[in-house]
């Protein structure tokens, strides 16, 4: 039986590697001596977001005086690189899923919210860079996810039809963003609950990307 997938498109922080807690911690931390009141809680729920709209969000929040918009989006990147460098560990079943995914001839690519140089930090970190085609990063689009367009563009670089593209995903934004792409998309929750409404879109939630079966799917 023919696969009705030619590719899968992987998320990155949260569900390739350990990072949307060292996330928290970057913007806590960065936050905390302007006075802004960031939180974990908040930061969950911005969690899949572009960091340039997650700041500008905290801005018409709570505004500050000093940094500005821009200087914070680069003082929270450095802080996250560092920590991701320096503590990021991979999530369960990475490796094992896309060596499955590509023995099954799915070309993979990340499509990730980050920055390109953090994007490429991670793959070298996790040692992806021989299983993947592509990355492609959010910020090269006029809107982050929920918005489809990283997801599309990624697959127009494929040259593969949406429909044809598997999305794994850990936070709703993404989910929702892969859904409005009109592709198959599996949710994997890091800092969400597996209930938690956000992912109603998804055509499968899983614990693990150890979980994840293809011939499930078809």
């Amino acid at each position: 039986m023919a696969l009705r997938f030619d590719a899968a498109i992987f998320d990155m922080d949260g569900l390739l590697i350990d990072s949307e807690p060292l996330w928290q911690e970057a913007e806590i931390h960065c936050f905390r001596a302007l006075g802004v009141p960031v939180t974990r809680k908040l930061c969950r729920e911005s969690a899949g977001r572009r960091l340039d709209e997650v700041i500008a969000l905290w801005h018409d929040r709570f505004g500050w005086e000093g940094p500005s918009q821009d200087e914070m989006v680069q003082r929270v990147l450095a802080e996250v690189s560092r920590l991701i460098l320096e503590r990021g560990q991979p999530l369960p079943g990475v490796h094992g899923l896309m060596d499955e995914l590509k023995n099954q001839g799915l070309t993979l690519a990340i499509a990730s919210s980050s920055p390109p140089e953090l994007i490429t930090a991670v793959i070298d970190k996790l040692e992806l860079a021989d299983k993947l085609e592509l990355f492609h990063s959010g910020t090269a689009e006029r809107r982050g996810k929920p918005d489809p367009a990283v997801f599309l563009s990624t697959a127009r670089r494929l040259e593969v039809e949406p429909a044809r593209c598997l999305v794994f995903e850990d936070a709703p934004a993404g989910v929702l963003a892969g859904h409005r792409a009109g592709m198959t998309v599996i949710a994997v929750p890091s800092v969400f609950e597996l209930d938690d409404p956000g992912f109603e879109k998804a055509d499968q939630v899983l614990a693990s990307l150890e979980d994840f079966r293809l011939d499930a799917l078809d």
